[in-house]
């Protein structure tokens, strides 16, 4: 459909499918099921992460899945408590043990973790050396402001391939779009479809962008859902997003967005519903007690 990729070409030429199944806060006993039936949909990109407690589970689901280990993207994610040079090598061997494999596509700083970042410095080189031994075929950064990426990149040599932030349309981030776009990093949208408006200890009350009147509208024009509008939008302006989900009928919808096509109007409509709110935490703000958490060995 009109000029839409169903593949992102990373600045490092490597080609990653844009829509990608999320795992954040599936449940593990969740996640193997979550997994083949993406995979069973049609989905080649898995992105999970070493803090999310199921690499395990994902691992298992794409060899029950009968794929060959090459037909599938996968991503993860570094822990802080696992940031510094040699631990994030480490880090490296844990999430391929716990995900069976021998290589991962994609291995991303999970978190910029302002008050350490020496740290991150330190981790992100770990990265680069893992990439430059092919066992892993690109790095980026995720929940990184453009500050944050400007100290990035001055202390560092490979420009990140991705940045995965908080993304919808109650949500746009442009300054960091604009940053990431300036320097060749794409943007991929976490919580793509505003789905992730609850976050342990954030008790108030959230819009909720599924039931947003200007994409109902949108939706019904187009005879799809308020969730499928919204990943055409991403996936129309050049992001990747990762929706979330354990139902094999919402999984199977949310993939299904390869057949229509969102107008000029259209887009700028959903643009407009930024709110500047973010639901996730603070990336400039350290959790000391979160960023403790000790991520187990395989």
């Amino acid at each position: 459909m009109g000029s839409m990729n169903t593949e992102l070409t990373l600045n490092n030429g490597v080609t990653m499918p844009a829509l990608g199944l999320g795992v954040f806060q599936s449940p593990p006993e969740q996640t193997t099921a979550a997994v083949e039936a993406a995979l069973a949909t049609g989905y080649r990109h898995i992105d999970t992460a070493a803090a999310y407690g199921n690499e395990r589970e994902v691992g298992q689901g794409i060899r029950n899945s009968g794929l060959d280990r090459s037909e599938v993207f996968i991503e993860t994610k570094v822990w802080v408590s696992d940031y510094g040079y040699d631990q994030t090598r480490h880090a490296w061997e844990k999430a391929t043990a716990k995900l069976g494999v021998d290589y991962l596509d994609l291995l991303i700083l999970h978190q910029p973790a302002p008050d350490r970042f020496d740290k991150v410095i330190a981790a992100y080189k770990a990265l680069e050396s893992l990439l430059a031994e092919g066992k892993v075929r690109a790095i980026g950064v995720s929940n990184f402001m453009p500050h944050h990426l400007k100290q990035l990149l001055a202390a560092t040599d490979v420009v990140p391939a991705l940045n995965q932030v908080e993304l919808h349309p109650y949500f746009i981030q442009g300054n960091v779009q604009e940053a990431n776009h300036e320097h060749g990093v794409l943007t991929q949208a976490w919580s793509p479809i505003g789905g992730i408006t609850f976050y342990p200890g954030w008790g108030e009350a959230r819009r909720n962008v599924m039931e947003d009147p200007t994409i109902a509208d949108i939706a019904g024009r187009h005879g799809k859902s308020p969730a499928q509008v919204m990943l055409r939008w991403h996936l129309q302006q050049g992001r990747s997003a990762i929706p979330k989900s354990t139902n094999p009928a919402r999984i199977s919808e949310n993939f299904d967005v390869f057949d229509f096509e969102l107008s000029q109007a259209e887009l700028g409509a959903i643009d407009a519903l930024d709110t500047g709110v973010r639901n996730g935490p603070d990336p400039d703000v350290a959790r000391e007690e979160r960023f403790a958490m000790v991520i187990p060995e395989a």
